[in-house]
Formats: C-alpha cells, sequence, structure tokens
C-alpha cells in the first residue's frame, strides 16, 4: 500500500497569488472536477463507452502547468486525459461529445476517452499506450529546436510509465542534443493498481534522467502554486537551451486507474485522508478566503456557474448527432 502524498521538497506557498490569478486556478480546478465526476455519471448511465480514466484528486498539477506555459508551447499525455484539454482551453462540449462518441467531439467521434487532439490549442493527445507519448513528446521538442522556435514541449506520463524502456532511450536523445522538453511525472502512487514501492526499485521518480545528466525536482503536486513555481523554473530552463528537466508532481487519484477498477488495493481511510487534508481545490479555497479575495457565498456562486457549463456540454454531448458511417475513412491518410 502506498502512503498518501505528503509535502514535497517544495513547501505548499503561504503567500497566496494576486487576486485573479489566483480565482482563476480555483475556477480552473473547479471546472476539470465538476467535468470528471459528470463523465463519471455518464459511463455509468452507459451513454460513455470504452475506455474512461477520471482525473480527480490531480486538478493541481494540469492547471499550475498550464500557468506557466506560454503561448505556443505544446502538450501531450497519456489517457488520464481530460484534465489537460479543459486546463488547454479546449471547449467542454467537444471534449464530452468525445467521450460520448458523437459528431460534435474533437475527433469526431473516433478517439473517445483516450484520443482527443487540438493542434488550435497545441494539444497533441490523448494516448492509450503506456508510455508512447514520451517520444512523442521528445520529438516535439526535437521540431521546435530544429524550426529555431523557442517552443517547450510538455510531456507528462505517470508513474507506472516511468519504467517504460522507451521513456529512458527519449530521455538520452532529449539531453544529449539539448532538446526544449519538460518531463512531467504524475505521480499518483499506484500507477494502475500496483503501489510505487511495490513496482519501483527507486521511488524518487525526479531522478529518472540523472543517468542522462537531467536535472530533477519534487513538487507537491496538491498545491497549485507550487506547481506553477516548478514548473515556471524547469520551462525556463528549456526555453534558454539547456535541455530537458523531469518534474515528478507527488499527486493522489481519488478513483480506481479507470471506471471498471474497483481500487480494492487501498484502503477508504487512505483515500480519505487525503481528500481532507490534502485536497487540491480545498486548498485553493483556504487561501482565498484567508486573503478574503471572495467569500463562501461567491464561491457557491462560481461552483454553481461551472455546474451549469458542465451540464451544458453534456446536454451538448447527448444531442451532437452520431457521425456518419463515410467519417471512418477520413483522417486516415495524408498524402505528401
Amino acid at each position: 500500500m502506498a502512503a498518501a502524498p505528503k509535502a514535497a521538497s517544495r513547501r505548499r506557498a503561504k503567500a497566496p497569488a494576486p487576486k485573479e490569478e489566483l480565482l482563476k486556478y480555483y475556477k480552473d480546478m473547479l471546472l476539470i472536477r465538476r467535468f470528471e465526476e459528470r463523465a463519471g455519471q455518464m459511463y455509468g448511465q452507459g451513454l460513455i463507452g470504452g475506455f474512461c480514466h477520471l482525473y480527480i484528486g490531480q486538478e493541481a498539477v494540469i492547471v499550475g502547468i498550464e500557468a506557466a506555459m506560454e503561448e505556443g508551447d505544446q502538450m501531450i499525455t497519456g489517457y488520464r486525459d481530460h484534465g489537460h484539454m479543459l486546463a488547454m482551453d479546449m471547449d467542454p462540449k467537444g471534449v464530452m461529445a468525445e467521450l460520448t462518441g458523437r459528431e460534435g467531439g474533437y475527433s469526431k467521434g473516433k478517439g473517445g476517452s483516450m484520443h482527443m487532439f487540438s493542434t488550435e490549442k497545441n494539444f497533441f493527445g490523448g494516448h492509450g499506450i503506456v508510455g508512447a507519448q514520451v517520444p512523442i513528446g521528445t520529438g516535439l521538442a526535437l521540431s521546435n529546436k530544429y524550426k529555431g522556435s523557442d517552443r517547450v514541449a510538455m510531456t507528462f506520463f505517470g508513474d507506472g510509465a516511468s519504467n517504460q524502456g522507451q521513456v529512458f532511450e527519449a530521455m538520452n536523445m532529449a539531453a544529449l542534443w539539448k532538446l526544449p522538453v519538460v518531463y512531467v511525472i504524475e505521480n499518483n502512487q499506484y500507477a494502475m493498481g500496483t503501489s510505487v514501492q511495490r513496482a519501483t526499485a527507486e521511488t524518487h521518480l525526479y531522478r529518472r534522467g540523472a543517468a542522462f545528466n537531467i536535472p530533477g525536482e519534487e513538487v507537491d503536486g496538491m498545491d497549485v502554486l507550487a506547481v506553477k513555481a516548478a514548473a515556471e523554473k524547469a520551462i525556463k530552463h528549456a526555453r534558454e537551451g539547456e535541455g530537458p528537466m523531469v518534474l515528478e508532481m507527488k499527486t493522489y487519484r481519488y478513483r480506481g486507474h479507470s471506471m471498471s477498477d474497483p481500487a480494492k488495493y487501498r484502503s477508504r481511510e487512505e483515500v480519505q485522508d487525503v481528500r481532507s487534508h490534502r485536497d487540491p481545490i480545498d486548498h485553493a479555497k483556504k487561501l482565498i478566503l484567508d486573503a478574503k479575495y471572495a467569500t463562501e457565498e461567491e464561491l457557491k456562486a462560481i461552483d454553481k456557474e461551472i455546474r451549469a457549463r458542465v451540464v451544458e456540454a453534456a446536454d451538448f454531448a447527448q444531442t451532437s448527432p452520431e457521425p456518419a458511417p463515410e467519417e471512418l475513412y477520413t483522417d486516415v491518410l495524408a498524402e505528401a
């Protein structure tokens, strides 16, 4: 059994961010939480098919990372990806419609939960094969360097994928060529269902790049401000031509690995302890209230507004038409 995530080497930020900034992070995390809760309900109703991996509990990671990115920076991740899409300003209606396999989805109903893309938003997926996105993200960084761009490729993967051979091959090339890539390991403690302690000889995953002289840092992934601060440092490192960096986000997922996972490998008490003492949204809420940036009533109004957006997305997803049969033959061949 894995221990609940403790404060990492970067302590929780004591001084809050400016009002508008902190409120934005709060809203963004809350949107992801409410969206995922609704997706879980719709999956249970049989409205979403295939696999569905929820991001509940990990919201601070993606919101903090996105806050540190600049326009034109790219993002790629694995299959627990709905939160990444929303943080990258992809329309919740299009994301939910893709989950239900509808024409209005980002992949026109053909990708489902794990395979959505938006080149307009510089989001390159959503990938179902464990660790496969890491070489692709490294390739994005190679393209940036080849073109003389100062863009950075944010490449996400989990603690389970951190043991994949292709991850190390990609890191070696990234270090050798000083590619502008930041590897973000979302360590939610259990990979698919086995604790880090039982599956990984070196449990300090920020050291994953040590063999290639890639610096790394352990970060409190339940604190959006700590995530943002660490991401700013890593992105600056990559953008200035210093090569890759590894960020290990110590985070936690409240639900099972996927909707089909009963998560019996951990106790209810462990999950509840994290919910009660480490929840990223509650932490941001406390910072807002302590700084008197908003009242409880104002935060309730924000929640009501976000719930309405999610309901709108769910309604759109259920009323959007199914893709035409001919759609099966589009986007499968590019003539060059």
